[in-house]
């Protein structure tokens, strides 16, 4: 059972020291969950077998992929992704410390995967955590999907994978990758990329590689027009006959993989990041011409005899994009378990087409994330975001018991932490400036919060939980910005690196059953004439929270200033808009949303299919504290007797970047820039008073603090690991 995997929750207060860097993060509160190492049950420590002279504890072929322990064979390989970031930080900074390795390798086994993946080379510290762990837990190792980046940027420049200063780099970054996880590299420092002396031998728990990145179908289309007739034989990889020249350049660089790790005498199975966009399939229902333009196909690479370890085909699959899902016959139609689904059918036409070349087909990426605001809809409510962390964590696991169910060889959920530095389509724009997106949280941004532990704001925690009971608001938390003997008795403001905190005392108890609470805030220059249903007062507001009447709250933002309306209505026309709306002044508020879907047409199935989007409204209600019964975790408001909180989105308020206090500005004619914000001007109207507060002012920030918690409701999928897994 899986509880014997996950023993409770540990609390540690430490301080993290950068990997071999000497300088120290903040502190932090970390929720740990501890791994209880079972006792009985089979043995997952390695069980290597020797094949034409090379050692292997897993293969691939027909049959399937298969990991060879001392307790059997093991058809099925569930795993995380962890990435190389902490918040305040980016990946390429790689400050996942010794201490978190330490400490997150059993947290990371206590959900009973089998493997973690990690996408390129990583200091030499986590090697020896890793080495470390798996020699203190012989029967329950963790074990290793490596990965190699590949030169994104110098790519992007040269559209020619074959490009001599592409090929260099990429050829050096393999040549280092398998020489630092057998511990047998020294290497310089260099910027973006991990250094120093690698003496920790992990290749025991390599059971694969996993070469290279979601590819740009527009570079692979044009390093494709430029290299024609490209071809490539090796001696433990090579490409068929059809094979493109992107395929033979994968060919070639995992053929370089497997000759160093046959000069170490190891085999494993092989593989290369693909996802969607460049599968090998046709659809001829997707709208978007780069997301259909080329395929990359596992098929043609093939493994000699030489290389026992073998090939299998993966994927980074999510349930909600592109957007072919959801009109493709055979996936949008396709019956599973009783009902359609798309996600089910797209899986199944992957494996078939695998399977005609003896492929195995694993899932290196999947899962929904637990955020405020989506970026697109899936089928059965899969959504890219949008969910409250117990539901993503049930979806997560629906997810991976279907790749299981469909015979798939493996899945590994996206991803172990959530990562404050990811961007993502529909609110990128609004994040400005770009260079400081690590230093704050934005719960309106799906791509931050797919982790399976949040990672949230402030050293110890939340500084106040939002429940409608105000007893953790201090003199030493907050500060007073108005007092009154009127409807309004006091407001109180604090902020952390992902919200603003309000709290409202009000002279009558529910008092917003029958007049509207409204709250102005003013963060750029100009104005809308008046608040939401009260013209004349707030005049100079540019977003707005109306709580009531009734138990209901909403959020506004001033057409005049607008993203939605001046860039996506008027600038790019995705949608018909009044100009009279757009001046300032107008009154005109508009409730916050997101765009999900840009206009989209589809001429085989005759669709016109206009703008699609997600109402923030109403704004989720309940607690904000993980340990309550009603916590939810998109709580932006509660409400309980006299008093209203609200913990409200940097985004929601109108700033682009709190850390330096921008705030949004959008032009007339749909360019953004930002204003500096001195003090946030806020506003209050109850029935017919109109209360001006003192605003409220902090200092901007270039370090942050930080608290990791696993999310509510994770052990729901840690018991489908544990199914899965036969446990």
């Amino acid at each position: 059972m899986a509880s014997k995997y996950i023993a409770g929750f540990v609390v540690l207060l430490l301080m993290a020291t950068a990997c071999g860097a000497g300088t120290s993060e903040p502190s932090r509160q970390i929720q740990q969950i501890s791994l209880t190492t079972p006792t009985g049950g089979p043995s997952r420590a390695p069980s290597p077998v020797e094949v034409n002279g090379l050692s292997l504890v897993a293969s691939a072929d027909a049959s399937g992929f298969t990991l060879l322990t001392e307790g059997g064979e093991i058809p099925f390989l569930t795993g995380v992704n962890v990435g190389s970031s902490i918040p305040g930080r980016l990946p390429a900074e790689l400050k996942v410390d010794a201490e978190t390795w330490h400490r997150w390798l059993p947290m990371i086994a206590g959900t009973g995967v089998h493997a973690i993946r990690i996408y390129t080379m990583q200091p030499p510290c986590f090697y020896r955590e890793l080495l470390a762990f798996n020699l203190a837990n012989p029967d329950h190792p963790l074990y290793l999907v490596h990965g190699v980046w590949v030169p994104q940027e110098l790519m992007a420049e040269t559209h020619d994978l074959f490009d001599p200063a592409v090929l260099e780099l990429t050829r050096s970054d393999i040549d280092n990758a398998v020489a630092a996880l057998h511990g047998d590299a020294v290497l310089p420092g260099r910027g973006g990329y991990a250094s120093g002396r690698y003496t920790a031998d992990v290749s025991p728990w390599v059971v694969s590689w996993a070469f290279g990145v979601e590819m740009d179908p527009v570079i692979v289309r044009d390093s494709d027009v430029r290299n024609v007739g490209r071809t490539y034989r090796g001696r433990f990889l090579s490409a068929t006959g059809d094979a493109s020249p992107t395929e033979a350049w994968l060919a070639e660089m995992m053929d370089r993989i497997a000759a160093i790790e046959a000069s170490y005498g190891r085999s494993m199975p092989l593989t290369f990041s693909n996802w969607p966009t460049t599968d090998p399939l046709t659809h001829p229902t997707e709208p978007l011409e780069t997301e259909d333009m080329v395929g990359i196909d596992a098929n043609h690479l093939v493994a000699s005899s030489e290389w026992p370890g073998g090939l299998y085909a993966s994927y980074h699959a999510y349930p909600y994009y592109p957007d072919f899902m959801r009109y493709e016959p055979g996936i949008a139609d396709f019956e599973y378990n009783g009902r359609t689904d798309a996600y089910a059918g797209y899986l199944t036409k992957l494996r078939d087409h695998h399977a005609r070349a003896g492929l195995p087909v694993m899932v290196l990426e999947f899962g929904v994330p637990s955020s405020l605001g989506p970026a697109h809809d899936g089928s059965l409510g899969r959504d890219q975001g949008g969910h409250d962390e117990a539901d993503a964590m049930a979806i997560n696991a629906g997810l991976l018991r279907t790749q299981n169910d469909l015979g798939l060889s493996g899945g590994f959920v996206f991803a172990w932490q959530d990562e404050w530095f990811k961007r993502t389509w529909n609110t990128m724009d609004t994040e400005l400036p770009a260079g400081r997106r690590q230093l704050w949280q934005n719960p309106l941004t799906n791509e931050a919060h797919f982790g399976l532990i949040a990672m949230d704001p402030g050293e110890q925690g939340a500084p106040i939980v939002v429940d409608g009971f105000d007893d953790d608001w201090r003199v030493d938390n907050s500060q007073v910005i108005m007092e009154s003997g009127d409807a309004v008795h006091e407001v109180r403001v604090t902020h952390d690196e992902g919200y603003l905190y309000l709290r409202v005392l009000l002279s009558e108890e529910e008092a917003w059953n029958e007049v509207p609470v409204i709250i102005g805030f003013d963060v750029v220059p100009g104005g809308n004439g008046g608040l939401p249903g009260s013209p004349g007062r707030g005049a100079s507001s540019d977003t707005a929270v109306v709580v009531g009447p009734g138990w209901e709250a909403n959020a506004f933002v001033r057409a005049s200033n607008d993203y939605n309306d001046l860039v996506l209505g008027r600038r790019l026309g995705f949608y018909d808009i009044a100009d009279a709306d757009l001046v300032e002044g107008s009154g005109v508020w508009n409730p916050q949303r997101l765009n999900l879907n840009r206009p989209l047409t589809i001429p085989v199935l005759e669709i016109d299919q206009p703008i699609e989007w997600f109402d923030l409204n109403p704004l989720p209600t309940g607690s904000s504290d993980p340990n309550s019964q009603d916590y939810v975790s998109r709580t932006v408001w509660a409400a309980q007797g006299n008093v209203i909180e609200m913990r409200l989105p940097w985004g929601i308020v109108g700033l682009s970047d709190p850390s330096s206090r921008a705030a949004l500005v959008v032009a007339a004619d749909g360019r953004l820039s930002t204003a500096e914000l001195e003090r946030l001007g806020i506003t209050m109207v109850v029935g017919s008073n109109t209360f001006e507060t003192d605003g409220y002012g902090w200092e901007p920030w270039n370090a942050v603090t930080w608290s990791e918690r696993p999310k509510v409701g994770l052990q729901v999928f840690v018991d489908a690991v544990h199914d899965v897994n036969g446990d």
